[in-house]
């Protein structure tokens, strides 16, 4: 899994945190090997429209961890640029990593999954739950003891989550208290326009 998951960013050429920590440490595969995979990787490409569009839409599949199916409904059901980013910002498996909860949304999801996260105070096993303004997220009490919860505590203390999201280190939980704006996209590995135009076509 770790090196199909880094062939992914390597060959769109960005960070997508797929691989949790490792992405802000020295052994992050963006730090070690930038260039492409492959013999040929080390080559300029000169990239079609079309190329540029297709690989766009690749950054979010992978970094919201999407399908084909669930892309093309997303982006052929609102022409509204940031409704479509609510859409996909508000997900609860982002939120949980926004929050500081987890070190990717690979594992946001699989947290999720386990029924380890609650939304206020009732257990939610659905990655793609959206979330609300006055939604308040949480780890269960049962597993903030667990080994992979190790640590958190102090790390959120050092945490600053995005303004549209407010984190409450010392209950170990979040509200969202603003939708996402595309003025906040700007720290996105990915321009949702593109992938607007791939749609279009």
């Amino acid at each position: 899994m770790k090196k199909i998951t880094e062939k992914k960013e390597r060959s769109l050429g960005v960070k997508l945190f797929l691989k949790a920590d490792r992405c802000n440490s020295p052994k992050c595969v963006m730090v070690r090997r930038p260039t492409r995979p492959g013999q040929h990787g080390q080559r300029r490409h000169n990239v079609s429209e079309y190329g540029k569009q297709l690989q766009e839409k690749q950054k979010i599949q992978f970094l919201y961890g999407l399908s084909n199916r669930q892309m093309a409904k997303l982006f052929q059901s609102s022409k509204d640029k940031e409704k479509i980013m609510q859409v996909l910002e508000h997900r609860l498996d982002r939120v949980v990593f926004l929050l500081g909860f987890t070190g990717s949304p690979r594992i946001a999801r699989q947290l999720i999954s386990h029924g380890h996260i609650m939304v206020n105070g009732r257990k939610v096993t659905v990655p793609s739950f959206h979330v609300k303004i006055g939604d308040v997220i949480s780890i269960r009490p049962e597993s903030q003891s667990l080994k992979l919860f190790e640590g958190l505590l102090l790390k959120l203390k050092k945490y600053s989550s995005p303004e549209w999201l407010k984190l409450f280190p010392d209950e170990i939980k979040g509200e969202c208290v603003k939708h996402f704006t595309l003025g906040q996209a700007s720290q996105l590995p990915f321009d949702v326009n593109i992938v607007g135009e791939f749609y279009s076509r």
